[in-house]
């Protein structure tokens, strides 16, 4: 699993069947800009069966844990899924650069 922010989206008229209905989202790890790099292959088309919005953190699993996220028993033909749309984070030693990334800090969270 990884943290990562939704940039982008895949769209695809031919398809399996079984990836009919789920949006194929491109999603960069927040700690890709790193340096040394981080040793993940990304971005990364992952299914969303949650529909997160460009810019979004979120959480995505890999194998087995991404396909029965999706729902069925595991066989479908992907790799990686959105399991979590992250609302917020606790990590002191993270980079600014990912609470920029976050929609929050745009002011869309709420306070009285």
């Amino acid at each position: 699993m990884f943290l990562g922010r939704v940039i982008g989206e895949v769209w695809a008229t031919r398809k399996l069947e079984d990836l009919d209905g789920l949006r194929l989202l491109v999603v960069e790890a927040l700690d890709e800009a790193r340096e040394p790099g981080a040793p993940k292959v990304t971005p990364v088309v992952a299914a969303d069966p949650l529909g997160s919005a460009l810019g979004e953190q979120v959480l995505v699993a890999f194998g087995k844990a991404a396909r029965v996220a999706c729902g069925g028993d595991g066989d479908l033909p992907f790799e990686a899924a959105i399991v979590a749309i992250v609302d917020d984070f606790d990590i002191p030693s993270a980079p600014g650069s990912w609470l920029e990334a976050a929609p929050r800090a745009a002011g869309t969270g709420g306070s009285a």
